[in-house]
């Protein structure tokens, strides 16, 4: 692909995540889109394209022109989407496709919500259990957790996967996060720890699942690369199998491999190349699936890597080096872009005590739904 086609990635940056009373969607919002902006060294008049997520604390029906004239925006391409939590990655696969394509020059992706200090925990289990089936599914009481813990259930059945094995992961992302300043979660835990905790849907316990946030995230997507890092989106790819969890024809193909499959064959690498990975983690049985279905681990055995030190920041496949959503926090569409902000920081450098070697290529995987609609990235530095 040429340069003149290439889409880069010029700036990103987000709020911490945890409790912010007072706060809004757009006034957090409002705080990532103007880190981005400096990162990338643009000003407002610069942007010609805007993406905003969803906010379930702010249902308004034109949210992203919403934000334009709030943010001082007058994009002449405009659009808010909505996909679960693969809703990051695909506004950044959609801007992506705008400077591409030559449509836009400079697109700012940005989302945020206030889920845990604007919204009851009612409204917020309510809300989100409607991505069930509403005739087989809600009516019967049916919430996230539950229908992930369905699907562990059958996946650790198949796999051989155990308890402990999910614990592994809850610890791995709790000690990244440790070091990131702006973590939700950063005390120590251990797999003890994740095993004696609260249950919330067996198997799953209260460990195994994310926080409810508030914060936002934000990204620059550019037809020119960054003065001072040059990272572009080189692949990406869809995959959409069912909606609902009681349309999973088999537990071991969601769509995650077709996703992946269609990123990496767009930019000419495999599994092999990547040396960095950003991968959705609303309960760690979604780490552990997504893992073994893309490839990065054998069925069954993600959790042995993990133990080995694989996953680590000095191991052949850092992962998630912010915390993830299972302890640098989850605020909707923002929770899913942080992997993709954070892969961006470790590539440009710019991770400061967490940094490690920067990666050459990264991997950025999102789930919306139950494991119902995936987007896969891949980012490559130059240089």
């Amino acid at each position: 692909m040429s340069e003149r086609s290439q889409a880069w990635i010029t700036g990103a940056a987000g709020t911490a995540f945890g409790k912010f009373p007072g706060r809004n969607a757009l006034d957090l919002m409002a705080q990532a889109g103007t880190g981005a902006l400096e990162a990338a060294a643009l000003e407002r008049g610069d942007i010609d394209g805007l993406i905003c997520g969803y906010a379930t604390t702010l249902p308004h029906l034109m949210l992203s022109t919403l934000f334009a004239e709030r943010f001082g925006l007058r994009p002449s391409y405009a659009h808010s989407l909505q996909l679960g939590g693969a809703s990051g990655a695909a506004m950044l696969m959609l801007a992506a496709e705008l400077v591409g394509s030559g449509r836009c020059r400079n697109v700012l992706v940005v989302a945020g919500e206030n889920r845990l200090s604007g919204q009851s925990r009612d409204a917020s289990i309510q809300t989100l259990a409607q991505v069930g089936d509403p005739d087989y599914e809600v009516v019967y009481g049916g919430s996230v957790p539950a229908y992930y813990a369905l699907f562990a259930s059958q996946y650790m059945h198949r796999a051989g996967v155990t308890e402990r094995d999910l614990a592994e992961f809850a610890v791995l992302m709790r000690a990244r996060a440790s070091r990131h300043e702006g973590a939700q979660l950063r005390e120590p835990i251990s797999v003890e720890d994740v095993l004696a905790s609260k249950a919330i849907a067996a198997p799953l316990k209260l460990l195994d699942c994310c926080p409810i946030s508030d914060g936002a995230m934000a990204l620059v997507v550019s037809a020119k690369p960054g003065a001072n890092a040059r990272i572009a989106v080189t692949g990406s790819g869809q995959a959409h199998r069912h909606q609902h969890l009681t349309a999973i024809d088999d537990v071991f193909a969601c769509g995650a491999q077709e996703a992946s499959a269609r990123a990496f064959a767009s930019a000419g690498l495999e599994c092999s190349d990547i040396d960095y990975l950003g991968i959705y983690d609303s309960f760690t049985i979604t780490l552990v699936s997504l893992l073994e279905e893309i490839g990065f681990a054998p069925r069954g055995e993600a959790a042995r890597l993990a133990r080995a030190g694989e996953f680590d920041p000095g191991g052949g496949l850092p992962l998630n080096t912010h915390g993830g959503l299972l302890s640098f926090g989850h605020c909707g569409v923002a929770g899913g872009m942080a992997h993709a902000v954070e892969a961006w920081l470790q590539m440009a450098e710019r991770a400061q005590a967490r940094q490690i070697r920067a990666p050459r290529h990264a991997f950025i995987h999102a789930d919306g739904g139950v494991l119902s609609s995936h987007v896969s990235l891949i980012l490559s530095r130059e240089g």
